[in-house]
């Protein structure tokens, strides 16, 4: 099958199915970070490529999926190191947004959503650590599910920033997405079902133009769910001081996690991805401290505000993709407004599925809901049962 849309880096990467269950006869492609035996990771640049072996053995989310009957179609594009949420890698090209290709497909599981979108695997993994799954998914009109913090083995993954990364998958149709959480997840005991809905207003306010597109989807979680509580959720500092944690906290990571390689092999960046990675150079552990007792303070107010039955609701994105010909200058200050809602379930841990229900200037946007840690199969059963309820399903 050709690949018109640019997703894959190697669509030859391709591996039988181990076994036979819930995902028999589907296709899946993985982003360039997971390990495939025999395969050399590029991780969306050339220094990494040249400078890694190939590996010995698949990533264990991989090998779980084969062993439940899905056959691996290829290996798709990521932006540098994972480090960007856009879509636009200088090495090796911008995969084609399938429902606006005037416009990015977002990053940096780019290649996974794109060929999601496109029809040309039936599901995708990517990873997530700061909305690299949650905001392609977005972009590209399609479900995007990113877990809780580590129930999912990253494994044979490149990390990025450890105490964020987590791996995500990408569907069209919310049964896949759940039975590949099926697949992933381990078994978690039944619990009561959702029943409180939170809108946290000072978070919708953040969400520019996706706001007035999405508010007319919130009754129908109401429906499912209970009736909508309005809610302040970041107080003082707003949504901005907990980007501001997320950020510092993640680019620390980034440093302690790649800065070794960085200063040995000199890596040769895109522009925008230099600057964020010589930023990530500067921190110190006293910048660190700060931002770490924020991520405390939010951890334990989305304990005690989700509970087990709680559901937090707001835009995936702060608009649709931004277009193509957009100065990287305003692609940066996008991606600000984009990490205040994405930043949430970051700092906390939590699972978040982004659903495909909205769209803006002509192009899509998600409505995303956020559970309390460990509820990510209630979660993924109830997106499936809000995508078949939904007019066109």
């Amino acid at each position: 099958m050709a690949d018109r849309f640019g997703a894959y880096y190697d669509r030859h990467v391709t591996v039988p199915p181990k076994g036979e269950g819930a995902l028999s006869g589907l296709t899946f492609a993985v982003k360039d970070v997971f390990a495939v035996k025999g395969h050399r990771n590029a991780a969306g640049n050339p220094d990494w490529l040249r400078t890694h072996e190939p590996a010995a053995a698949n990533a264990h989310a991989i090998d779980r999926l084969l062993e439940q009957g899905a056959r691996l179609s290829g290996v798709t594009h990521t932006d540098e190191l994972m480090y960007d949420l856009n879509g636009v890698n200088a090495h090796y090209g911008t995969p084609v947004n399938p429902k606006a290709p005037d416009r990015i497909p977002g990053g940096s599981s780019s290649g996974s959503a794109v060929a999601v979108a496109a029809g040309e695997a039936d599901f995708a993994l990517g990873t997530d650590t700061g909305g690299s799954v949650r905001i392609p998914s977005s972009y590209c009109g399609i479900y995007g599910f990113r877990p809780s913090h580590g129930a999912v083995s990253a494994e044979g993954v490149i990390p990025l920033a450890p105490s964020f990364d987590t791996v995500g998958w990408m569907a069209r149709y919310p049964g896949t997405l759940l039975a590949v959480g099926r697949a992933l997840l381990p078994r978690q005991p039944s619990e009561p079902p959702f029943g409180r809905l939170l809108v946290p207003e000072d978070v919708w306010a953040a969400a520019g133009v996706s706001a007035e597109a999405l508010r007319p989807f919130v009754p129908a979680v109401e429906r499912a769910v209970g009736p909508a509580e309005r809610v302040m959720l970041a107080g003082e500092g707003g949504p901005e001081r907990w980007m501001d944690a997320f950020r510092i906290l993640q680019g620390r990571e980034i440093w302690r996690t790649h800065g070794e390689w960085i200063e040995r092999t000199k890596p040769e960046f895109g522009g925008g991805i230099a600057e964020r990675f010589r930023w990530t150079a500067t921190l110190t552990e006293d910048d660190r401290r700060p931002a770490a007792a924020v991520r405390d303070r939010v951890r334990e107010q989305m304990i005690e505000l989700l509970g087990r039955d709680g559901l937090l609701v707001i835009p995936t994105a702060p608009g649709p993709a931004p277009r193509l010909e957009l100065a990287r200058e305003q692609l940066e200050a996008f991606r600000f407004k984009t990490l205040l809602l994405c930043c949430i379930a970051g700092l906390a841990g939590l699972p978040q599925v982004t659903l495909p229900f909205g769209s803006a200037d002509g192009a899509p946007v998600g409505l995303s809901l956020i559970a309390g840690s460990g509820r990510d199969l209630a979660l993924l059963e109830l997106a499936e049962r809000l995508g078949a309820a939904r007019p066109g399903a």
